[in-house]
């Protein structure tokens, strides 16, 4: 059984009409975008989603046109008529269906409509909470629409190029016990086992491990996950990523399979070829030269290490920070000479509000006389001529350039400056909008110092936290002594970033329990909660785990990067906002007491909404 493509009341898609149609009768339904009453006759703009089409009323049918008259936008209307070219003079080059109209010989409603609470058009200013409130609204306007429908052609050249390089779709649980994996858990109180839960999955971590033990070999699913975390732009409780997993291979498997499911998408849904191979930098160099692990390559600013410039220093500041272990990391600003001593206060300022104690800068001038520039700043006084020159040339800043000094330990003293880069490239327009820069980011640190994680549930009894996740393999060089070497060991895990957004996170698996028990018991969990928390893993890695490796892209960054969005919510046909609240159904909502008996909860009252 077939359907066709318009449904039983259509004969054609509103925006499908052509030149080619002149002369036959169709039938077209949607809703009214616009109407406007000329000379006896009245017009309609129709819309459906595949376009937008004229419908002209005329005086010699009466009932199309009294029913024309009767409409207003938004009504939902079901039109006959025979299409004809427009008047010569009447055309509308910016439409696709511009050189033809529909003249109607019947219309009729099939639904009328409120006034909607704002236009239905593109490049209106409409608050987010309005238009999340009334997100079935919202959805019409065409730059949603079209986001919407680049999502679904994404998915499905996903699911080609999985399936044409043998994966097979298989789905894992969505109610599953509790494990941690970074983030908190949103929890599902269990009726039939009373005291107990189930959690949302944050991710199919383990059951796509446990698939190649299974023998599954290559897996793949358009996962919904969800993590009980704070929201911002590139967020939401419940998300959706490709999900995949494969035996018998290694980092190289992943690295020319994403690639090529990238470029697969580049060339049918923007147009554009993209070069492969995509580069690789280390995790240690990423943080070194762009203070970030996600560094945005489309220009080209990198940061420097003044340390040995100031090793014998008298600036106080940077003595202080020197002497005590921490790092003076500088930025040049090509062309920041301009900036006023306002603005220079406004970014000092600004790293003050990110925990810095301040900001120091220079501008670059012409030498007074001689061949070399000279450094104006705060802080000139208390440089030496050869510190001068050294910040000159390990910055490169040439005359006119400004040059930014951020002090303090080396992990914030990195971070802050590599923000501070992205802040300046954005806020002196440096950044080119057509330019797609994927890059690895490969070699992480197997672990990080837990004072320094984000998760406040990542405290361990040995002070440290999985850089990735706990099951992701060591370096062969940390194999055998990863627990003595904390802080220098290295993973198998691989970032993809483009753009300075993060797209997808993976690693080469841990496939030997004994050393799965190794790292879990580094972390602080002993073999007894190992067995109560991951069990069901490790008694499946007794019975034959082959080498392997996954990936998993979050499919929103995808899409939202592909349409030129700022936020994942602009890509997601029913998001929340950032307190999670959906504000079209007003989840979340109070529970039903005699629901909340059965499973033995009492909720604590709901805050007043205000």
């Amino acid at each position: 059984m077939s359907i066709t493509s318009y449904g039983a009341m259509r004969s054609h898609g509103a925006g499908t009409l052509r030149a080619e149609h002149v002369g036959e009768t169709v039938t077209i339904a949607g809703w009214v975008d616009t109407r406007r009453d000329h000379g006896g006759g009245a017009f309609l703009d129709l819309r459906d989603r595949s376009g937008l089409v004229q419908v002209v009323a005329d005086p010699d049918a009466s009932d199309a046109l009294e029913a024309a008259h009767r409409v207003r936008s938004e009504w939902v209307v079901l039109v006959t008529g025979t299409v004809r070219a427009r008047p010569e003079g009447m055309r509308n080059a910016k439409l696709p269906t511009g050189d033809v109209e529909v003249s109607a010989s019947s219309i009729e409603v099939l639904s009328a409509a409120d006034t909607p609470p704002f236009p239905i058009e593109d490049g209106i200013e409409v608050s987010e909470e309005l238009r999340l409130r009334h997100r079935y609204v919202d959805l019409r306007r065409p730059r949603l629409a079209r986001n919407l429908a680049v999502r679904s052609q994404t998915v499905s050249i996903i699911r080609r190029v999985m399936e044409s390089n043998g994966f097979i779709d298989v789905e894992t649980p969505q109610l599953t016990r509790p494990t941690p994996e970074g983030a908190r858990d949103f929890l599902v109180p269990s009726r039939l086992q009373p005291g107990e839960s189930y959690a949302l999955p944050q991710s199919p971590q383990l059951f796509k491990q446990l698939l190649m033990v299974a023998g599954i070999e290559r897996y793949y699913q358009i996962a919904r996950c969800f993590r009980d975390e704070n929201l911002r732009a590139d967020r939401q409780p419940e998300f959706t990523q490709l999900d995949l997993e494969l035996s018998f291979g290694d980092e190289e498997d992943i690295y020319a399979l994403m690639e090529a499911m990238f470029v697969e998408i580049w060339r049918e849904v923007l147009g554009e070829d993209l070069p492969t191979p995509f580069p690789r930098i280390r995790f240690e160099d990423s943080m070194r030269r762009f203070g970030s692990d996600k560094p945005d390559l489309r220009f080209a600013m990198e940061l420097a290490d003044l340390g040995e410039v100031f090793a014998d220093t008298e600036v106080g500041v940077f003595k202080g920070v020197l002497g005590a272990g921490g790092a003076v990391i500088a930025l040049a600003l090509p062309g920041g000479g301009k900036l006023t001593r306002r603005e220079f206060d406004e970014w000092t300022e600004w790293a003050k509000r990110r925990g810095a104690k301040g900001l120091a800068w220079g501008v670059v001038e012409a030498p007074a006389e001689g061949d070399t520039p000279t450094l104006r700043s705060p802080l000139t006084k208390f440089m030496s001529d050869a510190e001068v020159a050294g910040v000159l040339a390990t910055t490169g800043a040439t005359v006119g350039d400004a040059v930014f000094f951020g002090a303090g330990p080396l992990r914030f003293a990195r971070q802050l400056m590599g923000a501070l880069r992205n802040a300046l490239a954005e806020a002196n327009d440096m950044i080119p909008d057509s330019r797609w820069e994927f890059v690895w980011v490969v070699e992480p640190p197997m672990f990080d110092p837990a004072a320094d994680s984000d998760d406040p549930t990542a405290a361990t009894a040995e002070g440290w936290v999985p850089n990735h996740h706990p099951f992701t393999a060591p370096a062969p060089e940390f194999l055998d002594d990863f627990e003595q070497r904390p802080g220098e060991a290295t993973t198998r895990a691989y970032d993809i970033v483009l753009n300075g957004t993060e797209l997808a996170s993976g690693s080469v698996r841990i496939h030997d329990a004994e050393l799965q028990r190794r790292v879990f018991r580094f972390l602080g969990i002993s073999d007894e909660a190992a067995e109560e928390k991951f069990g069901f893993l490790l008694r499946g890695f007794n019975y034959g785990v082959p080498p392997h490796c996954g990936i998993a892209p979050g499919l929103d960054r995808l899409v939202m990067l592909l349409c030129g969005e700022d936020s994942i919510r602009e890509v997601i046909a029913f998001p929340k906002t950032q307190t999670g609240s959906d504000l079209m159904t007003d989840a979340p909502a109070p529970y039903d007491e005699i629901a909340l008996k059965d499973i033995g909860l009492r909720l604590a009252p709901r805050p007043a909404k205000g």
